[in-house]
């Protein structure tokens, strides 16, 4: 078997070496001639001069086919005329939609960008203007006022100073008086503490007037009870009489006056200047709150118009780019 199938393989492998060999031969003895005549191919296809000869002309078939296919072509061509027409008038329409919504956003935003930037601008130079007003009004009505509180604390000062001392001048008189019980009667001393008062405590002659006015008709009809202090104080009596008793009063009233006009003036003084300085200070916060709230306004105008800006600059490099 085994020698069977060597036989078989040398004998395919020799025919073949032969078979090559008988075509190597047959292409070297081969003879190289031009043709005679050009080769005529034939086609079954319909050249563009054949469709156009008179003989598919005169062809029944071939004019209905081509009629029908014309009518075809056209009717559809039309249909594709029209859709197209309907999509670019629908295109067209949307564009424009879109241009319009685009262009009325643009005007929103941008109406709506100027008012704020005009807004914030407006608001920066009234709060400016306020804020100068207040910085020169606010001082100069502060300053006045304060001149005015001076004075009216100076003269409040010695009213409520000379309040003070022509009390302590009264007590000085009556307390003068009141020494005078050992030498006259107490009932008549009373009496002559009672006339004492802020109009006639630093006068002889107002004290010994209101004196003589009230113990003229009591020494007049009981002059025994009396009698001492009518013969010495009423009847024979002179300005200078009175001065042992004005005397004392005087010296108290200049004392206190003088030390509480000081105490007075110095503790109201001290309250106008407290007061104008709180109010001072409150001016300065004032202005400078208002300053930085223009110098916000200002930035956020300054933001807003360099992103407008930004905006513009971008649309008009969009605009540029369709264009071209």
């Amino acid at each position: 078997m085994k020698l069977h199938c060597a036989n078989i393989l040398l004998f395919a492998f020799l025919l073949n070496i032969l078979v090559t060999l008988y075509q190597a031969h047959n292409n070297n003895n081969e003879p190289h001639s031009t043709p005679l005549h050009t080769r005529i191919t034939t086609s079954r296809m319909l050249s563009e001069c054949d469709v156009q000869s008179s003989i598919y002309d005169k062809d029944e078939d071939i004019k209905s086919v081509k009629e029908i296919f014309d009518r075809q072509s056209s009717k559809r061509f039309e249909e594709y005329k029209e859709r197209m027409k309907d999509k670019r008038q629908k295109r067209k329409e949307q564009r424009d939609k879109n241009i319009q919504k685009i262009i009325e956003e643009d005007k929103r935003e941008k109406s709506l960008a100027d008012k704020v930037e005009k807004g914030c601008l407006k608001c920066g130079c009234g709060l400016g203007g306020v804020a100068a007003s207040v910085g020169i009004f606010g001082t100069v009505a502060v300053n006045v006022w304060k001149s005015g509180a001076l004075l009216a604390a100076t003269e409040e000062a010695i009213t409520e100073a000379t309040a003070l001392a022509t009390k302590a001048g009264i007590d000085a008189v009556k307390l003068v008086i009141e020494g005078s019980r050992r030498i006259y009667e107490s009932q008549a001393i009373d009496r002559f503490i009672s006339v004492v008062g802020k109009t006639n405590f630093n006068s002889e002659s107002a004290l010994r007037e209101s004196t003589v006015n009230l113990f003229s008709e009591a020494c007049k009809n009981n002059p025994g009870g009396t009698y001492d202090f009518c013969n010495i104080m009423i009847l024979n009596s002179e300005e200078s009489t009175f001065t042992h008793y004005v005397k004392p009063g005087i010296a108290a009233f200049q004392k206190e006056f003088a030390s509480q006009k000081g105490t007075l003036e110095t503790l109201k003084i001290g309250t106008v200047e407290a007061t104008t300085t709180s109010c001072q200070t409150a001016i300065i916060a004032s202005v400078v709150a208002i300053v930085v709230i223009v110098l916000i306004l200002i930035i956020i105008y300054l933001i807003l118009r360099s992103r407008r800006k930004k905006k513009v600059n971008k649309k008009a490099q969009y605009t540029k780019l369709l264009e071209e």
